[in-house]
């Protein structure tokens, strides 16, 4: 019996759309998915042959197998290659060296990374990602010599430190303290030379500081800086806070400061002015201060400072003072600068030249400039009753840059002078004694460049 034409037509449309389904099925189904796995080898670009490698494999249907091998001038080794019975989405290797590899003479190896994963795509095979790595070995540790330093350090005091640090991969350099801070240091005189200040804070009892050299490879270098520590006692001061002392500095103050609006306890506003208000205004100087060029210094001249002509000391630097309240102690602070007195609206005159960082209020420091005199030493000048500069200028020796005043936390015209290296307030009368400063930096620098000029 002869077949009708339609029929044999719409037999081969219907198979036409079943292909056609099928293909679309095939095309956007997740199991026929056909994103390569991700495979990222977190690592610098260098290898040390000491602590992993950390590989992370990822992957929408999951890795089914994967292998890993290095490549040497040797040959090659396997590392890892494994077929999983239950596929995983996401998988982390730490690559271990094999035993062999620290004996390597390469320069330079390959990681070669082939994962498969569950996909049911390239004839049910899977997508197939394969990663080459190239890692360059460095299995040298930083060079770090100490090339001199002052003889000592005060606790609230400072010094200076000379180094020489050498490698090729070098990717961080940095002085670490015992107390947790990180002295920035600076490249000094010829390549592969540094130089840093040095501060021990007076709120703590231990000093002990250490270079650090890391290269990209994870090579650590450290170097101790021999400092003879000298222990210095300072003055703790008990002070009473009267009614009047509430009613009139501490009232007045209360009006200027957002942390004591709606506070009506004299007690609690004093709290909050010499605990609060003190913290933030000293978060923003230890800011401004912390920061250290990164150009080369061939030398550093300082002057002896003493910046107001004729004063006398009215409040000496690290006086811990404890306040008390009709016999009950209340709070407590600490006098992080030296504070001068002569004539009313006395002129300041720098006796260094410098960068103007900073020319405005800051809350209990009243009109307060701040001078960058390099290689992160900087001086402070607070309660003033005028500014003469502005932020961004240079400014001479022996310039009047304000006039003492009583603006801020200031009961009488004076000035709080106050002198930071790297953020950390230091003795002033260190950096005003012309002896000091010969022992501890000028003859530091003079015998620094000798060494290394014999180099």
């Amino acid at each position: 019996m002869k077949r009708k034409k339609g029929s044999s037509s719409f037999g081969i449309l219907f198979a036409l759309i079943l292909i056609i389904g099928g293909a679309l099925y095939v095309y956007n189904s997740s199991m026929f998915e056909r994103k390569l796995p991700s495979v990222v080898l977190k690592n610098s670009g260098y290898w040390n042959l000491k602590k992993p490698l950390q590989l992370e494999m990822n992957d929408d249907s999951g890795i089914k197998s994967y292998k890993v091998v290095l490549k040497a001038k040797s040959g090659s080794t396997t590392l890892y290659y494994e077929q999983l019975l239950t596929p995983q989405e996401s998988i982390t290797l730490n690559i271990a060296p094999p035993r062999s590899a620290y004996a390597m003479k390469d320069k330079v190896v390959k990681i070669v990374v082939e994962a498969v994963d569950d996909s049911k795509w390239n004839l049910l095979n899977g997508n197939v990602a394969t990663k080459e790595f190239l890692i360059k070995i460095d299995k040298k540790r930083p060079n770090l010599n100490t090339i001199v330093n002052s003889y000592k350090i005060s606790r609230g005091g400072s010094a200076l430190v000379i180094f020489k640090a050498d490698d090729e991969n070098l990717k961080d350099l940095y002085i670490k303290t015992s107390f947790g801070k990180k002295f920035k240091v600076e490249p000094f005189y010829k390549d592969g030379y540094y130089i840093s200040l040095l501060a021990w804070p007076i709120k703590e009892n231990n000093f002990r500081a250490t270079v650090i050299a890391t290269d990209y490879a994870g090579n650590v270098a450290k170097a101790y800086v021999p400092l003879y520590l000298k222990q210095r006692t300072y003055k703790v001061s008990k002070i009473n806070i009267s009614d009047r002392f509430l009613k009139g500095k501490i009232a007045q103050l209360a009006g200027d400061f957002a942390q004591t609006q709606g506070v009506d306890d004299p007690i609690e506003q004093f709290k909050i002015i010499n605990e609060d208000v003190r913290a933030k205004n000293e978060e923003l100087i230890h800011k401004i201060t912390s920061k250290v060029s990164d150009e080369m210094i061939s030398d550093f001249k300082i002057n002896k400072m003493y910046p107001l002509k004729n004063a006398q000391v009215v409040a000496s630097f690290g006086d811990h003072r404890k306040y008390y309240y009709n016999g009950q102690y209340i709070s407590q602070s600490y006098h992080l600068g030296l504070d001068l007195a002569s004539n009313a609206m006395a002129a300041i005159k720098t006796q260094n030249s410098g960068t103007v960082v900073f020319a405005d209020y800051n809350g209990l420091y009243g009109n307060m400039p701040i001078i960058d005199h390099g290689l992160g030493l900087y001086t402070l000048y607070g309660h003033c009753s005028s500014i003469s500069v502005s932020s961004g200028d240079e400014v001479n020796k022996k310039e009047t840059i304000a006039n003492t005043g009583k603006t801020g936390y200031a009961m009488g015209d004076h000035l709080h002078f106050g002198v930071l290296v790297q953020g950390i307030e230091v003795r002033p009368q260190e950096w005003m004694d012309r002896t000091w400063m010969k022992l501890n930096i000028n003859n530091i620098i003079k015998s620094a460049k000798e060494i290394i000029d014999k180099n």
